[in-house]
């Protein structure tokens, strides 16, 4: 099977440079012909286990990328595989060809994406709101949930500001306390981070809120180990999991969070705007709705936390796609994928001098997210000598005074070892001029 089988381009091309509108029958054909091609790639390489080779350059068709661009910064945004586009498109053209169903028909299907979404990270349908993002899905909580003040919220430097900022909007309205735990920046053991937690719990504390993908430093953190220590306590967990969806092969019955949110826009393949927010059944009814219409009192599932009002419901079909998509491929086949590349990718820039690396080399607590930093070569340097180089995307992250600024790089499914040997070519380049 050559990659032309496995995805007709120029059938495809021939399609969408027909105009800016097609049929729906045309595009029924094309994600029929895209969901055929990837399980059929999926069957030819079933018994296939490793993590690189000829089933995943075939993959890589399904993505529209322009000729060389090499995007490994889906940890910000990552692409949309073709079939997820085509199911986009066609559920937006349908307020061009069919208003009606805008409201009629397309709403419908949200109970149908929720039930499936659920089965994806191993919950309960009641369990799963339907938000915007990750940002969204901690505001929807932290606003929701009844707090008085001087109850404590335990933190750590690590933090998203879409995550912090919640709680310290909170902090100013309510009286309530953030603290941030003494963890180390770089931990190298589930100890190291759980002992932390357990030092800083107090009599106050009602709630540990935490990045489980850490955007700085690409650590994962223990959730199931998490989990014990707050049930133990009494307390609460959160864990903000933006990189978490499409990366990691998620079980929240496992995990024992109490709140979880992700955006399936960065490793899942969905389109911006459409996320996801995961309630424990059992603390369910300890969350206020936030934004509500008619029905808000009634509702005791977390369809209760959903944004109110019209939606851009084509959102939910792309997400089902892309849902598809991912379980063609296999959730654990795709974890698989992701830690051997950044495995390979860590070794590799071990061995150039200079090099300290901000990811955890343990598995457990690292998966898609490898950060580091060059000593004597200034972190947006690389980012703009990999671009103009090797037309290769990556990012800083951190900043100076903490001491986490370098450079994150992503490894998902589409990109190859090859690829990331061009990452360490370019560092290991730099880092022999020290420029």
């Amino acid at each position: 099977m050559d990659s032309l089988s496995v995805f007709p381009r120029r059938r495809l091309m021939k399609l969408l440079l027909a105009g800016p509108i097609l049929t729906a029958a045309a595009w029924d054909a094309l994600k029929a012909e895209a969901n055929q091609a990837v399980t059929a790639l999926s069957r030819k390489y079933l018994e296939d286990e490793s993590p690189d080779g000829a089933y995943w350059e075939e993959l890589h068709n399904f993505y529209a990328f322009e000729n060389r661009f090499i995007m490994m910064n889906n940890g910000t945004c990552g692409p949309m595989p073709k079939p997820v586009f085509h199911a986009l498109m066609k559920a937006f053209q349908t307020q061009v060809s069919n208003p009606y169903d805008v409201y009629a028909y397309q709403p419908t299907f949200i109970e149908a994406v929720r039930r499936k979404l659920a089965a994806f990270i191993h919950a309960e349908p009641e369990e799963v709101a339907l938000v915007s993002n990750t940002t969204e899905g901690i505001n929807l909580i932290v606003n929701g949930l009844d707090m008085k003040e001087g109850d404590e919220v335990l933190v750590t430097s690590l933090e998203h500001p879409g995550h912090i900022n919640p709680w310290r909007l909170k902090e100013k309205r309510s009286g309530i306390k953030v603290r941030q735990v003494d963890m180390p920046l770089f931990p190298n053991s589930v100890d190291e981070i759980v002992g932390a937690f357990a030092a800083a719990v107090t009599p106050r504390t009602r709630m540990i809120s935490i990045s489980h993908t850490v955007f700085i430093t690409g650590l994962i953190m223990p959730l199931k180990e998490l989990s014990a220590l707050a049930r133990e306590k009494g307390l609460f967990l959160l864990a903000d999991s933006a990189h978490g969806i499409g990366m990691l092969d998620l079980n929240m019955k496992e995990a024992g969070v109490d709140f979880f949110m992700s955006s399936p826009y960065k490793w899942l393949g969905a389109p911006t705007g459409i996320g996801v927010l995961y309630v424990r059944r059992e603390v369910l009814e300890k969350v206020w709705p936030t934004i509500v219409s008619s029905g808000w009192d009634r509702d005791k599932t977390a369809a209760k936390l959903d944004p109110q009002g019209q939606r851009a419901d084509a959102l939910l079909f792309a997400l089902d796609e892309a849902m598809n998509f991912n379980n063609h491929i296999g959730r654990r086949r795709i974890e698989k994928r992701i830690k051997v590349l950044s495995g390979h990718l860590k070794k590799e820039l071990q061995k150039i001098r200079g090099v300290k690396l901000h990811t955890p080399l343990d598995v457990y607590l690292s998966a898609g997210l490898t950060a580091f930093s060059v000593e004597g070569v200034d972190a947006a340097r690389i980012v703009d000598y990999l671009r103009e180089k090797y037309n290769l995307v990556v990012r800083t992250t951190g900043n100076r005074e903490a001491g986490t600024y370098g450079v994150r790089v992503s490894t998902p499914i589409y990109t190859s070892f090859r690829e990331a040997d061009l990452v360490v070519e370019g560092v290991r380049h730099l880092a022999s001029r020290k420029v």
